[in-house]
């Protein structure tokens, strides 16, 4: 059984990789594809394969974008951290998906699914078109304020207030340019959502304001370092393929 997963964190690849093969003996992972770039010129070049699991954010743009320029007959599982109104057009188009953070439950119950399925499977059944335009229309949709639940008070925090979202021992930390902090129970793919272009996803932890970067500096192996315009105390770095998407924000393009 030949796998592809398409995973721009590669800690969360190789999670996944580990606990398809924990679950599934024969299975082989053929290739973990981190861009929509490598991922079209893997499956235009690659002999087909039997299953993909597959992000939807990737850093390079939209895996939509890997399956509207190939020819792909196999299924998709895709690992998505969206919301209900997201995962209604999965059900609506015949996709099966798996929520972040996946375990070897949720991955062994998409398993079981594609087992109980396969031999029904049509790839004309599916459209990405329709599932693509209702994740456009969901990313268009934004909004003013971040609610935060502080002891008995839900408070509306504006924006254009927030320097960045961070997580630390294991919770989404919110902090303002005023350098209040607050602990929110949403997780950084919902906020990248909620805010729009001006905050960026510099990596799994962090996503930052524009306006709270006071500037970019040359870091190892052509990694960036990012300075803030507040005080903070870890040190925020960006990786050389997400760089270039990076400075075309950072500019405002």
């Amino acid at each position: 059984m030949k796998i592809v997963i398409i995973e721009d964190e590669q800690l969360t690849a190789d999670d996944l990789a580990d606990i398809i093969q924990d679950l599934q003996s024969d299975a082989e992972i053929v290739g973990i594809l981190k861009s929509v770039k490598e991922a079209i010129a893997y499956f235009k070049n690659n002999p087909a394969v039997d299953l993909i699991f597959s992000d939807i954010q990737l850093g390079d743009g939209n895996s939509f974008d890997i399956f509207k320029a190939t020819d792909i007959s196999a299924p998709i599982i895709f690992c998505t951290a969206y919301d209900e109104y997201a995962l209604n057009a999965f059900r609506t188009n015949g996709i099966d998906y798996i929520l972040k953070p996946f375990t070897p439950e949720t991955v062994g119950q998409a398993l079981k699914k594609y087992h109980a399925l396969r031999k029904e499977f049509s790839a004309e059944i599916v459209s990405y078109e329709s599932i693509y335009d209702l994740f456009s229309g969901k990313a268009h949709q934004k909004t003013s304020s971040i609610l935060i639940t502080y002891k008995d008070k839900i408070i509306p925090v504006k924006k254009s207030s927030i320097a960045l979202f961070y997580i630390g021992n294991e919770e989404t930390h919110l902090i303002t340019f005023e350098q209040k902090e607050y602990v929110l129970n949403k997780n950084l793919e919902e906020l990248e959502r909620l805010c729009g272009d001006e905050f960026f996803r510099i990596n799994r932890q962090f996503l930052v304001n524009r306006k709270a970067i006071k500037d970019a500096a040359h870091f190892f192996s052509r990694k960036l370092i990012i300075n803030l315009s507040i005080p903070f105390k870890e040190s925020i770095t960006i990786s050389k393929e997400k760089t270039p998407q990076f400075l075309e924000w950072l500019a405002g393009r």
